[in-house]
């Protein structure tokens, strides 16, 4: 049953070639956001590793750069039954915030968090649809260290593995959905 589900949501994910720039295979969810069987299915997957892996979760923290991770993190909480926080580009939250720069695939940014969105020692899962370089990922772990939090694991739907992203997060546990090289 589970290879059923993970087929249908590899089926639903649509290469472009050369996109953003030449060189490049953009691996596109929007199909997958589209069937919502499947997009029930990736939650269900998801939703179905966290609880086999963590007892007790806290928060959901997604990274809502312009992201579609922003899509899939708010509804993996709502069937967690608990809160989800926003990480985003920088100048997009009210009150106080800690940020923090970081490089990516095509250039330089800079995420932040709300200071209050997270307090020591809650039990956090980092949500974001993919995994490439690991920038964006290492630096939204970095913003929910600094608020003293405890990162139980970075999860993505997809990982690309050539690019070893996920060595960049080190210590941090890390899990994929999907893999491509």
């Amino acid at each position: 049953m589970n290879e059923e589900r993970l087929q249908r949501i590899r089926d639903r994910v649509r290469p472009f070639p050369d996109f953003p720039v030449p060189g490049v295979l953009f691996r596109d969810i929007s199909p997958l956001l589209k069937d919502p069987a499947a997009f029930r299915a990736l939650i269900d997957l998801l939703e179905d590793h966290l609880r086999a892996s963590f007892p007790k979760i806290d928060l959901i923290a997604g990274e809502c750069l312009d992201s579609r991770g922003f899509l899939i993190g708010p509804s993996l909480a709502q069937r967690l039954g608990i809160g989800f926080v926003l990480i985003r580009k920088k100048g997009k939250l009210p009150g106080p915030t800690e940020s923090v720069s970081y490089t990516l695939e095509y250039g330089k940014a800079e995420l932040e968090i709300q200071s209050d969105a997270v307090e020591p020692g809650q039990k956090v899962v980092i949500v974001d649809d993919l995994l490439a370089t690991g920038g964006t990922m290492c630096a939204a772990s970095e913003l929910v260290k600094r608020l003293k939090a405890e990162i139980l694991e970075c999860l993505v739907v997809i990982e690309l593995k050539l690019l070893k992203g996920s060595e960049k997060l080190k210590s941090i546990p890390f899990y994929s959905l999907l893999q491509y090289d």
